[in-house]
């Protein structure tokens, strides 16, 4: 499988956590209780990681990459998805998996990003 890096890069994120939510089939990766990467598969079993970005960087993203779509099951507007068996570079991964990570911070309350990021 591609980015095997990405468990360890996602858990190296500050408060991170991960779960497996069954009845999806996905494996989640949260901050603050919500969730920031899901990993499973679309309608076709094909194996696929969603994330969430800010929508004009998504859509960027989707005109430049055919294994980059509008988020599986998601919002449409700010989730994509990314083929794990496609050809988007590691660099472009990494950079939508810390977006995903800092809009979902962002989201959450002063005082539980506090919590998290300390000071």
């Amino acid at each position: 499988m591609r980015y095997q890096w990405l468990d360890q890069y996602c858990l190296s994120k500050k408060g991170a956590t991960k779960d497996f939510k069954a009845e999806w089939e996905v494996t989640r990766y949260l901050i603050g209780g919500k969730m920031f990467v899901m990993v499973g598969g679309d309608q076709n079993n094909k194996p696929i990681i969603t994330v969430k970005c800010e929508p004009s960087f998504g859509t960027m993203l989707r005109g430049q990459y055919p294994d980059i779509v509008p988020g599986y099951y998601m919002n449409k507007d700010h989730w994509n998805s990314v083929y794990i068996d496609g050809s988007v570079p590691d660099e472009v991964l990494k950079e939508m998996l810390d977006m995903s990570y800092e809009l979902v911070l962002n989201s959450l309350s002063k005082k539980m990003i506090k919590e998290i990021i300390g000071s």
